[in-house]
């Protein structure tokens, strides 16, 4: 069967960006699969260069040179303006296919950003949403976005995954909290003002020395720019508990989660379901996080980590005292994640449930050729 995929592959690694590298990868192990790369050289979202409108037009080229083969599509959608209007032309481009083409939601900021603000936009996207064979969203709390697009039983709830090499064993787990000081914090994520690594920077330095010298922090991750770079070394320059260990590859990463006791990710962005976070699960690593929406579908407070109730210092410097004095009692809450990743969110389970979706469309198409070639 053959299958396009119009998605981001790294480099850069994203969660977005790796949930297609891993979906291609079991795809391709049954059928054939062609893929129009949506990676971008801006990170900011929506931002209209000449280079990426020269990206954008081979994306559509490559869609309409590919779709006329395929017996599925897949489209990871954007959540910007600019980047729906593309979506929007990729539509137009498989408008006879779209029953065979279904769109995964990685984000969870597309309602209240485009649908609520742009009557327009939210029509047009109606206008061919509702014509599709289905739509993916990562939890529970997205669903009500395409409520009126879209029937009911069109859309799949498929939850992210943590990828396997950053799965620990519970030994592990156990040794790496035999030694809390210093407490090792951990950020990895994009380096996105909203993200709040600023936030989180700027509330262990309010802390007084005594519990500056108990905690470390480190931080991963790919800046919006350059002067964002240089402003965030300058404000930690002198603070030798934190450093800054640039854009990571896996081995890295890995060591990284491994030493960790908490991640950290005081976002103010209406998140999809970060990967990083069940990645600090497969881990063993308590969590610090925002109650956001997509957030919620994945933490509950209490079991597998404590919330954050803005992304303000204030808030995050509170939680940080807090959880240094709890830091006898969180070897337990670590091992509860671990084990709930390995239950929920291996990427045989994603990929599994994504597979599966496909390969209905692809059996579905078949089935109606047969009959109609002969009657």
């Amino acid at each position: 069967m053959r299958i396009l995929l119009i998605a981001p592959l790294p480099p850069p690694i994203t969660g977005h960006s790796l949930a297609t590298k891993v979906f291609r990868e079991d795809l391709a192990s049954a059928h054939h699969v062609e893929v129009v790369d949506l990676t971008k050289e801006s990170t900011k979202d929506g931002e209209i260069r000449l280079k990426r409108i020269g990206e954008v037009i081979r994306i559509l080229k490559n869609t309409w040179r590919l779709k006329k083969h395929a017996d599925a599509i897949y489209l990871t959608i954007s959540e910007s303006v600019a980047g729906n209007l593309k979506d929007i032309f990729i539509y137009l481009i498989c408008v006879r296919r779209l029953s065979r083409m279904y769109i995964h939601l990685h984000g969870g900021s597309i309602g209240s950003l485009l649908f609520e603000r742009y009557k327009l936009i939210a029509l047009l996207n109606k206008l061919f949403i509702s014509r599709l064979g289905g739509l993916i969203v990562s939890g529970d709390s997205h669903l009500h976005i395409f409520a009126n697009m879209i029937s009911p039983s069109k859309i799949h709830v498929v939850p992210n995954f943590a990828s396997n090499n950053l799965f620990i064993s519970r030994d592990e787990i156990t040794d790496k909290f035999s030694n809390t000081q210093p407490l090792r914090i951990l950020y990895v994520s994009s380096l996105q003002e909203k993200k709040g690594y600023n936030e989180l920077a700027d509330a262990y330095l309010s802390l007084n020395n005594e519990l500056r010298s108990r905690i470390r922090i480190d931080f991963a991750g790919r800046f919006e720019s350059e002067p964002h770079k240089e402003a965030f070394l300058k404000k930690i320059a002198g603070a030798e508990q934190i450093q800054y260990h640039g854009v990571i590859e896996d081995e890295k990463k890995k060591l990284l989660f491994a030493k960790a006791h908490v991640f950290c990710l005081p976002t103010t962005f209406l998140e999809g379901q970060p990967i990083s976070i069940l990645e600090a699960y497969a881990s063993g690593c308590v969590v610090l996080t925002t109650c956001q929406p997509g957030i919620l579908d994945i933490f509950k407070v209490g079991v597998n980590g404590y919330p954050l109730q803005d992304g303000a210092p204030d808030s995050i410097k509170a939680a940080l005292e807090d959880i240094v004095e709890r830091r006898e009692t969180l070897l337990e809450m670590a091992l509860e994640n671990r084990q709930i990743a390995g239950q929920q969110y291996r990427t045989s389970i994603f990929t599994g449930r994504l597979r599966a979706i496909i390969e209905t469309t692809i059996s579905a198409n078949l089935v109606a050729q047969r009959q109609s070639s002969l009657s």
